[in-house]
């Protein structure tokens, strides 16, 4: 999926420890421009914290992984950014646009249009 908007505020990055080692979370909250903006709260964890290097008033569109689970009767929705383009120069998360000439070289692997599976043990307690 994708969500186009704003960056309208950028949380405290949080850190932590679990049982696969340090992990970090940097929320964004991003605001749609639509008829009817809405407010969303996506994350960023680990490295692509650094390599998506979102700022404040960055209008970007972020392809995201919406997932959801339950923990002790209750529901919980967690937004998580993949890939990011900003608007400003149509880069695609530090991936170069179809206007760069591509690398020399093996192509990476893994490929960047389709989105990470979704991992078994994320190191929250729900």
């Amino acid at each position: 999926m994708e969500l186009k908007g704003k960056v309208i505020d950028i949380l405290p990055e949080e850190k932590g420890q679990g049982k696969n080692g340090e992990w970090r979370k940097q929320s964004y909250i991003i605001e749609t421009q639509e008829q009817y903006p809405k407010k969303v709260c996506a994350e960023a964890w680990g490295d692509k914290i650094d390599g998506f290097n979102i700022k404040k008033g960055e209008e970007l569109t972020a392809k995201i992984n919406i997932d959801s689970r339950e923990y002790n009767g209750k529901w919980y929705t967690n937004v998580k950014i993949w890939s990011v383009e900003k608007a400003s120069d149509g880069n695609l998360g530090g991936i170069p646009n179809a206007s760069t000439p591509p690398p020399a070289g093996p192509p990476a692997s893994g490929a960047q249009d389709t989105p990470p599976p979704p991992s078994e043990d994320d190191e929250l307690p729900f």
